[in-house]
């Protein structure tokens, strides 16, 4: 009887090792396509991220502060004729928002004294070059022909991309497509 017992024993352990496999296999199958699951997932939420960060800084980059008051504006849920301001629909505890230039003019203790003349914006400078050209241009050529034109400016290319950009946006220049290349060029009204 103890060898038939002791070959019980044995049938029972290898039932148990082989169940005991099969549900490791399983596990780990479950725990692969997991794996997978949360790497995908891990790439969207980097994607949103990056997309995020993207529109933030075309939004940084598309206000324009010392724009024409009587200028038509992009608007959302305002006049057609009203300018946006920077604290339009946030609250701000009662302080008003300024450009991060005006801030730093104003507290650098210089406030007797006369500004200096102002500068063009990076988008005026843009709008002007394009308009002195009658074929569309990409980017990185504006860019060139800016900083040799006006070598106190060096915006970054991503800095012009998001002007350009935000210029496209407002209706001022269009953005063509040529293969893999963004070609812009000034929307030029009858008057011109």
């Amino acid at each position: 009887m103890p060898s038939q017992s002791a070959e019980t024993l044995r049938l029972r352990y290898v039932e148990q090792a082989a169940s005991d496999l099969k549900e490791n296999r399983r596990r780990q199958k479950e725990l692969s396509e997991k794996l997978k699951m949360l790497k995908q997932e891990e790439a969207l939420l980097t994607d949103i991220l990056s997309l995020t960060e993207r529109l933030h800084d075309l939004a940084e980059a598309s206000p324009l502060p010392e724009q024409a008051q009587d200028e038509a504006t992009f608007t959302r849920g305002r006049p057609s004729g009203k300018p946006a301001t920077a604290n339009d629909g946030k609250a701000t505890g009662g302080k008003t928002r300024r450009p991060a230039a005006t801030r730093s003019a104003k507290s650098s203790g210089k406030a007797g004294t006369q500004e200096k003349q102002r500068q063009p914006l990076l988008g005026e400078l843009l709008t002007e070059l394009l308009a002195a050209s009658d074929e569309p241009q990409p980017a990185k050529e504006l860019r060139d022909e800016l900083l040799e034109k006006h070598p106190d400016r060096t915006p970054t290319p991503q800095v012009v991309r998001n002007t350009l950009e935000a210029l496209v946006a407002k209706g001022r220049i269009r953005r063509h497509r040529q293969q893999r290349s963004v070609m812009y060029t000034l929307v030029r009204s009858d008057a011109q």
